[in-house]
């Protein structure tokens, strides 16, 4: 097979033949136009407006290419188009060739017939989808009236990415364009139209090898497979050959005329493990066509683990679980959930994906969620998270919205389906496939969702309990299928039942409950909770001018997707903390907020463990520069959230539990031994005098949580606005983390005025910031004005006049100048809540 790449330099040009400027492919109408500097910034201040009328156009993308007579010469020819964005007519030498209205799939167009030998011409017109919403026919009895929270009406009837048009957390900047690779595949002999493969395990593993080639095999044609261990240099280790035989065709996608069986035996397997069950081993199953010759004609490799992997719905004493099982052992879930990372996708590189998956990694995450309301990333993506040892919750792309489902849109969606399935089924990160987000929750109780069609109800059940599910049965019959989240299992069965299934819970937050009533709710698994914060300095300015940064101006609004949200975190700051001084200051404090309201949320599942399962918080990224709930904004700053994450979905984490007269504090322990611990409980005064000292010792069950001890701090109530609470967990000698909560809300704390004294030190690795509190400082932020860096721990509280060293690697700056230990105490900023 030859390929002929059509990336690089194309024309792009209005539909009425305004030429505009060459792009590079992949590319877009926004990067073009960006890069070419015939627009600005769409992120900045209000630009997302000028930015958005743009897509009342439609756009011509043109270039020539060289075909020679010896390509021209094959049986076959056929374009392939990874990512058209999205209503696409493709010409080539001014006939049409196909016409495409999907950027979820892989487009694979026969064009022989359109070529000639030498120079030859491609235009693709990308017609406005603006228009194609507003233009829409519904049938009278289907009119769809509901539009999701900061999105565009109509966005959900084309198959493009929902949050492109606008979400709660999404500017609205449309696009259009060619954002992956294109090429020209020639070949004149048969093609791996398919190769599936499935895993047995005993003691042995027995990997399981379906090839289904399409195309004349007149000749005698037969399938090699071989395994071995993904390093360089590693022997095969075991390799076996196969005729092929007719295809036994049964599902109606299935165009494979042959098809060849085999099977690989690994012995001694290395299984593949969530990150911090174990470690991540991988596999090459290689799949070979050759001819009577011994020739090789096609050669696909994917990459696998050896694992099981499913989600365990067991009936317990609490209902059924919802539990990942992997090698047989049920895990607690922890992670987020992933958004596309910038509203231009081409700009999604992998250098940006392995910094945020690394990110995850580093805050101990073992899953990521990919919501249905972006796209399906690339391929990189799914290496890293094998590579990382993160599960993916694999949404397919639906959220929040009414679908018009025609024969013509189901059939679309159903392809859609087969080309992702097919293309990720093969990936050990690959945890479930769920159907959509929230739509099955909406239709039993959204009050908006009562009002639309009984037509429209029924097509959900057409498209998420009929066309997908089975589209995805038929080609992954390996992996967990999830109708919809948040559910009980399908068919509008109490979706929202906190004793089965997984949960959405949003009253913190849009109910603007306090943070405790988390402790209300013994969710089997918590898919999404979530709480605003407004990203830092540096990135504000990044998208204001000066006389912007007001957070109810109308630029700061703008940059703020989720109705009344500013006002909302200026409530909860309110029930907690006193006005901050400072536009700065405030953006601080809502960041302070938010870490707290998930830690509130995720310590109390955890230790709860066995009843619940899995915590996945909404968001872990943003897509362009926003007020939000991610942990980590636009520009890969960590926020407050993303330090704390790092705390308390560490595998051995400790937290207290306080009501009126008692505290209790609880080790939680993800990992699959048990593990000796020494806890010290204390009572303080702001000043860091200890008031009361207890300190017991133990072993916490594995993959488990324990209550250490219970004490009373009754007796401290008439000093409750000096004092607080600490829990100091010790392993090895070693403090391993610290948990602090207080008597009343810190607004009431009475704290003197934070004196921070600092030194730093310079190591071959990394920076020592040495720091020396003068009593109780809490919340304790570093930062550089001119500098970007993730620091081993942050917004941490000093309790007392010790001193607390954190380290600055020296991998982890990521830019600026820190040359030495004296630049670093220059550039230093240091924020306090006191």
């Amino acid at each position: 097979m030859n390929k002929i790449t059509l990336n690089g330099t194309w024309n792009l040009a209005e539909e009425n033949g305004q030429e505009l400027c060459t792009l590079q492919v992949p590319g877009t109408v926004l990067s073009g136009l960006l890069d070419a500097k015939l627009i600005e910034d769409p992120f900045y201040r209000l630009n997302e407006d000028p930015t958005r009328a743009l897509f009342w156009k439609d756009y011509v993308f043109t270039r020539e290419f060289d075909v020679s007579k010896e390509t021209l010469g094959e049986d076959q020819i056929v374009l392939v188009c990874e990512g058209l964005d999205t209503l696409a007519t493709i010409e080539i030498n001014g006939k049409e060739a196909a016409k495409t209205d999907n950027m979820h799939r892989t487009w694979r167009i026969p064009v022989k017939e359109y070529l000639h030998a030498g120079k030859n011409t491609i235009r693709i017109v990308f017609a406005s989808v603006l228009r194609y919403i507003e233009e829409y026919q519904y049938t009278p009895e289907k009119e769809i009236h509901y539009v999701p929270c900061g999105a565009m009406k109509g966005n959900q009837l084309i198959r493009k990415a929902h949050s492109m048009f606008g979400w709660d957390w999404g500017s609205q900047t449309i696009d259009a364009g060619i954002f992956r690779d294109i090429y020209l595949e020639s070949y004149s002999h048969p093609r791996l139209s398919d190769v599936r493969i499935r895993q047995q395990h005993g003691e042995d593993v027995t990997v399981s090898v379906e090839a289904a080639v399409t195309g004349n095999v007149s000749g005698h044609y037969q399938i090699r497979c071989s395994i071995r261990e993904a390093q360089e240099n590693a022997a095969v280790i075991d390799s076996v050959e196969a005729g092929l035989t007719p295809y036994q065709k049964t599902a109606p996608d299935a165009a494979d005329d042959y098809q060849s069986k085999l099977e690989l035996t690994v012995t001694d397997p290395k299984l593949w493990w969530p990150n911090g069950y174990g470690s991540q081993p991988l596999y090459l199953v290689t799949t070979e066509l050759f001819d009577e010759q011994g020739t090789v004609v096609e050669t696909v490799t994917k990459r696998i683990g050896l694992r099981t992997l499913t989600v365990s719905t067991e009936k317990d004493a609490w209902g059924n679980e919802f539990a990942f099982c992997v090698n047989g052992v049920k895990i607690f879930a922890m992670g987020g959930n992933y958004i596309p990372e910038d509203c231009l996708y081409t700009r999604i590189r992998k250098k940006d994906q392995e910094f945020l998956l690394d990110s995850c990694v580093q805050a101990h995450f073992n899953c990521v969620r990919v919501w249905g309301g972006g796209y399906y990333p690339s391929d990189a993506f799914y290496d890293m998270c094998d590579e990382k040892g993160l599960i993916v919750w694999q949404d397919l792309m639906y959220a929040c919205n009414v679908y018009d489902v025609t024969d013509a849109f189901a059939e679309n969606c159903r392809q859609e389906t087969v080309d992702n399935v097919r293309r990720l089924r093969h990936h050990a990160s690959l945890g479930l496939w769920c159907g959509n987000n929230e739509i099955e929750s909406a239709w039993y109780h959204w009050p908006d969702f009562q009002t639309e069609s009984p037509y429209l109800r029924a097509d959900y059940i057409k498209l998420f309990e009929d066309v997908l599910p089975k589209a995805v049965r038929a080609n992954d019959d390996q992996t967990f299928y999830w109708h919809s989240s948040p559910s009980s299992g399908g068919c509008f069965d109490f979706p929202d039942d906190d004793t089965r299934g997984d949960k959405h819970y949003w009253d913190v937050w849009h109910g603007q409950k306090p943070f405790t009533d988390y402790r209300k709710y013994f969710f089997r698994f918590c898919s999404e909770f979530g709480f605003q914060s407004f990203p830092c300095m540096k990135t504000v300015e990044s998208f204001t001018e000066p006389a912007d940064r007001n957070i109810f101006s109308r630029v700061m609004e703008n940059h703020q997707k989720n109705d009344s949200a500013n006002g909302k975190m200026l409530y909860y700051l309110s029930e907690n903390f006193r006005y901050p001084e400072s536009f700065e200051k405030l953006l601080y404090i809502t960041q302070v907020l938010q870490g707290m309201a998930i830690k509130y949320g995720v310590d109390h599942w955890r230790r709860n463990r066995g009843r619940c399962m899995g915590t996945l918080y909404w968001q872990v990224n943003d897509d362009w520069p926003v007020a939000s709930w991610s942990s980590i904004d636009y520009y890969g700053r960590w926020k407050a959230l993303h330090y704390m994450a790092k705390k308390f979905y560490a595998p051995q984490a400790v937290s207290i539990v306080m009501d009126d007269t008692q505290a209790e504090v609880w080790l939680e322990n993800e990992s699959m031994e048990e593990k000796a611990y020494t806890v010290t409980f204390y009572v303080k005064n702001t000043k860091g005098a200890v008031l009361k000292e207890v300190t017991v010792s133990g072993s916490g069950s594995a993959l488990g949580a324990t209550k250490v001890l219970t004490e009373s701090v009754g007796e401290f109530l008439p000093e409750k606005y000096h004092v607080f609470v600490e829990a100091v967990l010790r392993m090895d000698g070693e403090i391993v983390q610290n948990d602090v909560e207080t008597l009343v809300p810190y607004k009431y704390l009475e704290m003197e005025k934070a004196d921070v004294a600092v030194t730093v030190e310079e190591y071959p690795e990394y920076f020592a910031i040495r720091l020396t509190g003068n009593g109780f400082v809490p919340f304790v932020a570093l930062d550089f004005a001119d500098a970007d860096v993730i620091f081993e721990d942050n917004f941490f509280h000093l309790t007392d006049n010790s001193e607390k060293v954190i380290r600055l690697y020296k991998k982890n700056i990521r830019s600026g100048a820190l040359t030495d230990a004296d630049a670093v105490k220059e550039q230093l900023v240091i924020t306090t809540l006191n």
